[in-house]
């Protein structure tokens, strides 16, 4: 979709649609397509129907040169300056890490309204489920350093590592799907989705591993944005949180819980683009968002 502003590498995509200006913040990890899988299959096309104005924010590629871009830069110097571009404040939502971003975006700058969708915040309740992840930042972090990038394959075992059994058993089911059927080609669009993208830059997956999930930074009030502390229980600003309680990416005692809160039974990933997610998410989410009062 066409760019509507830029800042540094990242750019903020127009899906169209009138009303309300709603800004979709993506995490660092994976593509942001997710949001728009497939025509038939996309939150952001069928909301710009919905009485909004899907905005989506593509982080781009990085290079070793923005090697000490860590998590809060991307939220000082990309996404800030990508909201102060629009001519009224937008609502944000965040999809995972990006919901972690969106929120502390929220903190320092005015918007219409918050919505995170299974988005980490208290990263200490993953518990005994991180020293897989932090065994495999260990090994990575001398190599990663070297790049200035952590690779998508350092991040996508590490997601592995926290279910291999589940990821085992979804390749066994493709195994016994017709290859010629709609199923079996949902599940290669998917899993293409959720095997590429993007690498971090260094200082990204450092601040990822060591602050957030070592550190728990966010759950402790201890990040700060533009020198401010994030807080979301003192957010200036309507907030929803869909939660998720089977999903095993961001478990449930991990996720903010900002506002409203609505748990689903759904899997991290099936919550956006399931068979039950239109039911589930897209509808609750667009009837939020069009009740909002108006902002300047």
């Amino acid at each position: 979709m066409p760019a509507l502003a830029s800042a540094g590498r990242a750019v903020l995509r127009d899906y169209g649609g009138s009303g309300l200006p709603v800004v979709f913040v993506p995490s660092l990890i994976n593509p942001p397509l997710v949001l728009d899988l497939a025509e038939d299959n996309s939150l952001l096309r069928w909301l710009a129907g919905q009485g909004v104005r899907p905005l989506l924010v593509d982080w781009g590629t990085p290079t070793p040169d923005d090697s000490a871009q860590d998590v809060t830069a991307h939220v000082e110097q990309m996404l800030l300056p990508l909201l102060a571009a629009l001519d009224r404040p937008p609502a944000l939502v965040g999809y995972c890490l990006g919901g972690t971003m969106a929120t502390a975006a929220a903190a320092v700058t005015k918007t219409a309204g918050l919505v995170t969708i299974a988005a980490p915040w208290n990263f200490a309740a993953y518990g005994t489920a991180l020293e897989p992840i932090s065994a495999l930042w260990d090994q990575a972090h001398a190599t990663c350093e070297q790049l200035g990038l952590v690779p998508m394959e350092v991040l996508q075992s590490g997601f592995w590592q926290l279910d291999p059994k589940r990821t085992v058993a979804k390749f066994e089911r493709f195994a016994r799907l017709d290859p010629a059927s709609e199923e079996a080609r949902a599940f290669v669009t998917l899993e293409d989705w959720a095997n590429g993208g993007a690498p971090l830059t260094f200082a990204a997956g450092r601040q990822l591993f060591d602050d957030f999930f070592v550190a728990d930074l966010p759950g402790g009030g201890r990040w700060r944005i533009a020198e401010d502390a994030v807080d979301p229980a003192t957010l200036p600003c309507p907030a929803l949180s869909f939660v998720s309680t089977t999903d095993r990416i961001v478990p449930a005692a991990s996720a903010a819980r900002i506002g409203t809160v609505r748990e689903l039974a759904m899997g991290h990933v099936g919550m956006i683009v399931g068979g039950r997610a239109k039911g589930a998410l897209w509808q609750p989410l667009a009837d939020w968002l069009t009740a909002l009062p108006p902002t300047r």
